[in-house]
């Protein structure tokens, strides 16, 4: 299974780089049972039947993007630059993995300033990154984080355009509550309250469960041979209560649709025996064509880049040729791609 086999050519106009306002605006390229339909995510509340379990993942996203100086003693005084770190994930040594730009400008012992708010020092370094330990720990990182950290975007957004205050809103779902991700889980973006609201009443049921996504899920598969790409891992967790919910769904015969390509990867980790159990820890989980689902009947997810594992994903769930259509059809109906674009309902 070669690299090749995921691209496809995207016109550049299309990829998003704000949401549609009202969020359930969103287009929506609903497909199921082999037949495609142009709909908005609005339309759900009609798609959608009594007794489907909607997945939602409830992570909430830091500001992760942050800008300092380092400082290092020399004696020709240039030991000031200027560096741009993306916050990845709590180290096990009381520190975070750091993305750094540029890398080659620190050293193990430098020390970077934030501001007034926060200083930080490189207590490791290697060819992906930095560790680095902050002066301020639990709710004063985080109250610090707040005052001066940027919402992570991801590169294909931020080379068009910075992040700016209105991000802290779009780029954070209306259910986000446990603290911990690098990355938006974007299909979750086109939900407000109102469309819950009317879901719930329509009889369709929700459960939460937390995959807090790392800024892995941009990194690029850099091998040919697809399936010996090794994941980044995510820390997640489904708790006793969400899958006791989601194997109801299943008995009941109602249908499992995971909201977002990280709510569908933690539920998989979690059902590789055959139904849902509780989880709590790392997910490395990898899925491409051939890959065999028992969690999910369906998928709510936005357009992915080319060559990307979750188009991957996406094409092991509907299909290879079906997903190259499908793709072939919202390119030629232009809809808007990546994480402030619309989305497609995947149902096999």
């Amino acid at each position: 299974m070669k690299l090749s086999d995921f691209d496809f050519d995207l016109p550049e106009d299309l990829i998003a780089t704000r949401p549609v306002r009202p969020r359930p605006a969103a287009r929506l390229l609903h497909v199921e049972g082999g037949q495609m339909a142009d709909r908005h995510v609005a339309d759900l509340v009609e798609i959608l039947r009594p007794g489907d379990r909607l997945v939602l993942n409830n992570t909430r996203v830091i500001p992760a993007r942050l800008f300092g100086e380092r400082l290092r003693e020399t004696r020709d005084g240039s030991g000031r630059a200027k560096i741009e770190v993306t916050l990845i994930a709590p180290d096990a040594g009381g520190g975070w993995r750091a993305l750094v730009k540029p890398l080659r400008k620190l050293a193990p012992g430098d020390r970077i300033v934030f501001g007034d708010a926060l200083t930080g020092r490189v207590h490791a370094r290697d060819a992906e990154g930095a560790v680095l330990v902050f002066d301020q720990t639990g709710a004063a990182f985080d109250t610090a984080l707040e005052a001066i950290g940027r919402m992570p975007l991801p590169p294909y957004i931020e080379t068009r355009r910075p992040a700016d205050a209105q991000d802290r809103q779009d780029y954070q779902t209306v259910f986000a509550r446990e603290t911990g991700a690098v990355a938006a889980p974007t299909a979750s973006l086109h939900f407000d309250e109102p469309l819950l609201a009317a879901l719930t009443a329509s009889g369709v049921a929700m459960t939460e469960v937390t995959l807090h996504v790392g800024a892995g899920t941009f990194l690029p598969v850099k091998v040919e041979d697809v399936t010996t790409h090794k994941m980044h891992a995510e820390w997640g967790e489904v708790t006793p209560e969400a899958a006791a919910q989601i194997n109801a769904t299943r008995a009941a015969g109602g249908r499992v649709i995971a909201v977002g390509t990280t709510a569908l990867r933690l539920v998989e980790s979690a059902a590789r025996g055959g139904t849902v159990q509780p989880w709590r820890g790392e997910t490395d989980i990898f899925i491409y064509p051939g890959f065999r689902f028992q969690a999910v009947h369906g998928l709510m997810t936005n357009f992915h880049l080319p060559r990307s594992t979750l188009l991957m994903l996406v094409s092991a769930l509907i299909g290879q040729e079906e997903i190259r259509e499908i793709y072939a059809h919202a390119v030629a109906a232009r809809y808007r791609f990546f994480s402030y674009g619309d989305a497609s309902l995947l149902i096999p």
